[in-house]
């Protein structure tokens, strides 16, 4: 043994025969160590020991990922997915060398037991074997020295403890390497409990470890299995400020998947988190904040960050809201401090996809600071603002406050940066919510957004393709738009889109379609394409949104077909497919349906085929329903049907017109005009008018005669012309 080492050993002996020893004879043998496990010939040493004598030490995976993704929609035992995509720890054993404190092995089996569960997921999330576990040889140096500082943690005072936190922190946390050290030996339990003591210093640097190695997966989730959560939520009672801002950050990286968003909830941190964004303060800060101060900026900031993380949890978004929180985020919101509307921005993004937060950010005036500061350098302030206006332009109100504020000219300009494929999705999706309303297409259409969109069909990743589609989507349903998007190429990519298999994009893309096919000369673009056929097929789709979605797209591609009838009895089996969707228990798809039928049923031979089908009785059983949509498109499905052969006599021995005279107390004015019409066909027989009038269908149309719809009084009418010839006749019978 070297005569460094020797000096090591004598003092490490020292200690444990001396434990009262003055603090500073401990500090300097604490230095003294540190400076000679730094040299080589010791470190070589210690190689070999570890070679020798720890062979079944813990083998740490230096394959760690850092790259996290928190999914909510996750249950609590599948963490491991709901924090990263990359690989994991491999499974080990902890060491058993009797140099280990006993607390170190409830640690090391909690930790053991969580990865088990992860072990029992797919296997495909696991990384191959890594050749440099076959040594201990291969870890670093930093892996031995911070164990040893570890090992000072838990055995000396005060002074030692302070020196050797402040060591630890000298090292690069940020790698895998040391965050690993300090885990295998214990010392995230030594770290949390440090955090229960009376000593401020000590508080401090185990929060400032804590904060950086708790970006990694697996150490966040052992902090939380170790109950740290809690204790850092105690802190931000504290009345230093520097230790509410460390506190609040490591709950930032700590609060990445459910159970750590329900662990800060349940002990009281959402309210406390929301008491940091206060800034306000009766009396004036120094101008130097000391060791254990911080600005109240500062503290904001961090309480910010730390709602940002908790706010996935829709739990938490309600406590949020009921603890004063939105008031708070909108004054936050009127600093120009970048770094601190980025959290106050991203919490009101995550929040907003709820009803009740949508409301309260339109009473607090949310909208125009989101405006204002899409106009900001910042990229990712900008990407916060454009998604959280895209989640807020769900309602109409929101969607004029855009326009007024003048936030659509900045979305457009956005539109030309297509690098940042996450802001260009959120830019893309507030275009697409925006444009719900036909003031804002305008606006859009003059800033050129659509031939920009247009741009966006091809080369993007499926995010942006989802929103880019919807927006023109809406563009098209007014004549200016369909024209720009013909003109600008944009119908044969939107066609080629119509393969995929992305749900969102399905019903987006068939929407976009079926509104170009309006116009002729986009609907023989379609027919050419075979873009028709590609819609039928999507019928089959198992989604029922999808399935409603192409069937509506259908509707004008058979209404502006130039042999429309022939075209669709070229698709073989298509006809039974439309009429046997009538048995589907979706009221969107069935409504769509309906409404693709009645503009099949207007080429003679295909009404006949598809009453071979049997569309009558299905028809017929649709007839009670409640849902006024789907009685406005069945009303008229079954008004063309009863113009083949017998099919109103049908109708009648399927009960049909007693539901639909009963239609007729809708408050809905096109399910009267629809059922009206309706009646007026099937009063042609005679059995069905006895029924009208059993069912008080007279008093009904009598009242609609006089309605300002000119078709709905011609219906109306027409059948109660035909039920008065009906009884004409028969008391002119009875008199003969």
């Amino acid at each position: 043994m070297s005569q460094q080492e020797g000096r090591f050993n004598e003092e490490q002996q020292k200690e444990k025969d001396q434990p009262n020893e003055a603090p500073e004879e401990e500090a300097a043998a604490l230095r003294k160590a540190s400076t000679a496990s730094r040299r080589s010939a010791l470190e070589k040493k210690q190689i070999s020991l570890g070679r020798s004598q720890m062979t079944k030490r813990l083998e740490p995976s230096l394959n760690w990922k850092t790259t996290v993704d928190a999914k909510e929609n996750k249950s609590s035992l599948r963490d491991t997915q709901e924090e990263k995509h990359g690989g994991r720890l491999e499974k080990s054993r902890p060491s058993t060398s009797p140099g280990r404190a006993q607390l170190i092995r409830k640690s090391a089996e909690k930790i053991e037991e969580i990865i088990s569960e992860s072990s029992s997921e797919s296997e495909e999330d696991e990384e191959p074997p890594d050749h440099l576990q076959e040594a201990n040889a291969d870890l670093p140096s930093e892996y031995w020295q911070i164990q040893k500082l570890v090992k000072y943690l838990k055995g000396g005072n005060q002074t030692a403890t302070v020196i050797a936190l402040c060591s630890m922190k000298d090292f690069n946390l940020a790698q895998e390497t040391c965050q690993l050290a300090i885990r295998d030996v214990g010392g995230l339990e030594v770290l949390i409990n440090l955090l229960e003591t009376d000593e401020v210093k000590c508080k401090i640097g185990s929060l400032k470890i804590l904060k950086e190695i708790s970006r990694n997966p697996q150490i966040r989730r052992n902090i939380v299995d170790l109950g740290g959560l809690p204790v850092m939520v105690n802190i931000l009672d504290s009345p230093h400020k520097s230790l509410k801002c460390l506190a609040a950050e490591t709950i930032a990286n700590v609060a990445k998947f459910r159970r750590a968003w329900r662990a800060v909830r349940r002990h009281g941190g959402i309210t406390k988190l929301v008491a940091l964004l206060d800034c306000r303060r009766p009396s004036a800060e120094p101008a130097q904040p000391g060791l254990y101060e911080a600005r109240d900026g500062e503290v904001a900031h961090c309480g910010a960050l730390a709602l940002w993380s908790c706010s996935k949890s829709y739990a938490n978004k309600e406590a949020i809201r009921r603890a004063g929180g939105i008031p708070l985020l909108a004054r936050l919101l009127k600093t120009s401090c970048e770094d601190m509307l980025i959290p106050v921005v991203a919490t009101l993004q995550e929040c907003a996809s709820e009803e009740k937060y949508r409301a309260a950010i339109k009473a607090e005036r949310i909208i125009e600071n989101l405006v204002k500061n899409l106009s900001s350098e910042n990229k990712q302030l900008q990407e916060h603002c454009a998604t959280a206006i895209c989640q807020c332009a769900e309602d109409e109100e929101t969607r004029d406050l855009v326009r007024l504020r003048g936030g659509l000219r900045p979305l457009a300009s956005l539109l030309s940066n297509t690098d940042n494929k996450e802001r260009l999705a959120a830019v893309t999706g507030a275009i697409w919510k925006c444009s719900i309303s036909k003031e804002n297409v305008t606006k859009f259409r003059e800033y050129k957004a659509i031939e920009a969109l247009v741009g966006l069909l091809t080369d993007q990743p499926e995010e942006v393709l989802v929103n880019a589609v919807g927006a023109l989507g809406e563009c098209c349903q007014e004549p200016e738009g369909r024209v720009t998007v013909r003109k600008r190429g944009g119908i044969q990519p939107l066609v080629d889109l119509l393969v995929g298999t992305n749900r969102a994009l399905l019903v987006n893309v068939t929407k976009a379609v079926g509104a170009c096919a309006v116009e002729p000369e986009s609907m023989m673009i379609i027919d050419h394409l075979d873009g028709v056929r590609l819609l039928w097929s999507l019928l089959k789709n198992p989604h029922p949104d999808v399935k409603a979605s192409a069937a509506w797209a259908l509707c004008p591609c058979i209404q502006n077909a130039k042999d429309a009838g022939e075209m669709v009895r070229s698709f073989v089996g298509g006809l039974e497919l439309v009429v046997n969707l009538l048995k589907s228990d979706n009221k969107e798809v069935l409504a769509s349906v309906c409404a693709a039928i009645t503009n099949i049923a207007k080429d003679q031979e295909n009404l006949a085929v598809i009453t071979d089908h049997g569309v009558v009785p299905l028809l017929s059983k649709l007839a009670n329903t409640n849902n006024d949509k789907l009685r406005r498109h069945l009303a008229e499905a079954i008004s063309r049907c009863c113009m083949w052969g017998r099919n109103r006599v049908a109708f009648g021995k399927h009960k049909a017109v007693a539901p639909l005279v009963r239609n007729l107390k809708s408050n809905d004015t096109n399910v009267h005009r629809a059922t009206a019409q309706a009646l007026y066909q099937l009063s042609e027989d005679a059995d069905n008018c006895i029924t009208m009038h059993e069912n008080g269908a007279v008093k009904l149309l009598l009242h609609m005669v006089g309605s300002p719809d000119q078709d709905l009084q011609e219906a109306a009418a027409g059948c109660i012309s035909n039920i008065r010839r009906l009884a004409l006749a028969t008391e002119k019978a009875r008199h003969t």
